[in-house]
């Protein structure tokens, strides 16, 4: 009786072992089978091949939809990039000239026999043709930077070539306003796209000298382990604290510079451009005088 028992209990045991290897056997061939398919469709060249009823065929099937969606969702979206590219290309091209008039014709009007109230109404259509050109050329860098018709490219370089730049195209305007502009010299180099960081660092240098009339405008630079940092310090105005998280914001204006001239978009583009270079800027300001710094990668960013 013992050994019934005992063979009947060997017996189950096999059964169970090749039970076992069978499933074990059929799980690797799915593995195997879902491993291949996925990578089919990480080349691209994804199709069913199994038409029945099994499980296999139906997640086949639907993988099949899934990224024949995806495909046509990407195709879309090329085509609305291509759509966007042409846009902001023809409104850069068809603008340009008719402004570009506008600003000759008033300074030629400006030189004409006026009187006072036709020389001001000159010079307002002036002032108003250039902040237009200012505003369009904004808002088509923004919107390459945006939609990534156009990239940065960032390298190590140093910084002093582009502040002196920055010094350069500032001294007047500065001078103008009865301003000391300083940009202490420097030997430090950071990561960045110099055309670009141009024009971050350019914006938030005229902020500052449109919003102080009286002391200064200073540049300073301090280097970091993984950041150099670029000062841009003024005597201005001031921000109060409960806008400054407001001051980056797209066309963003403080009732309280209402009558000063701007179109609100230059500190958004200066953030914009920053981030894409992997830094940041901060903000420190009281009731006078404001700081804006700019830190910027002293090497390559590591990508978790």
């Amino acid at each position: 009786m013992s050994n019934v028992i005992a063979g009947i209990a060997v017996a189950a045991l096999l059964i169970v072992i090749a039970c076992m290897t069978i499933q074990r056997h059929r799980t690797k061939r799915l593995l195997r089978r879902l491993d291949e398919m996925l990578d089919a469709g990480i080349r691209g060249d994804f199709r069913a091949t199994d038409y029945d009823e099994s499980q296999l065929s139906r997640l086949e099937a639907k993988l099949e939809q899934f990224l024949d969606s995806s495909a046509i969702s990407a195709r879309n979206v090329s085509e609305e990039h291509n759509r966007m590219k042409t846009l902001i290309s023809d409104i850069s091209h068809q603008t340009k000239t008719p402004i570009a008039n506008l600003v000759l014709y008033s300074e030629l009007l400006s030189d004409a026999n006026l009187s006072e109230e036709q020389r001001s109404n000159v010079e307002a259509i002036r002032t108003q043709a250039e902040k237009l050109r200012f505003l369009i050329d904004s808002l088509v860098k923004l919107s390459r930077l945006e939609n990534g018709i156009l990239s940065l490219s960032p390298e190590q370089r140093p910084l002093q070539s582009m502040l002196e730049q920055i010094h350069a195209s500032y001294k007047k305007k500065t001078e103008a306003k009865g301003l000391d502009f300083v940009v202490n010299p420097t030997d430090i180099s950071a990561r960045m796209d110099e055309k670009w960081t141009t024009e971050a660092i350019s914006n938030i240098v005229d902020n500052a000298i449109k919003y102080t009339e009286s002391g200064s405008v200073r540049i300073d630079v301090q280097p970091y382990e993984l950041f150099t940092r670029i000062d841009i310090s003024d005597t201005g105005i001031g921000i109060p604290e409960a806008e400054q998280a407001q001051v980056f914001g797209r066309f963003y204006r403080s009732a309280r510079n209402k009558h000063t001239e701007g179109v609100g978009i230059g500190l958004f583009l200066a953030r914009e451009i920053i981030s894409q270079e992997g830094g940041y800027i901060k903000l420190s300001s009281g009731e006078t005088g404001t700081t804006f710094s700019v830190f910027l990668p002293r090497g390559e960013i590591l990508q978790n």
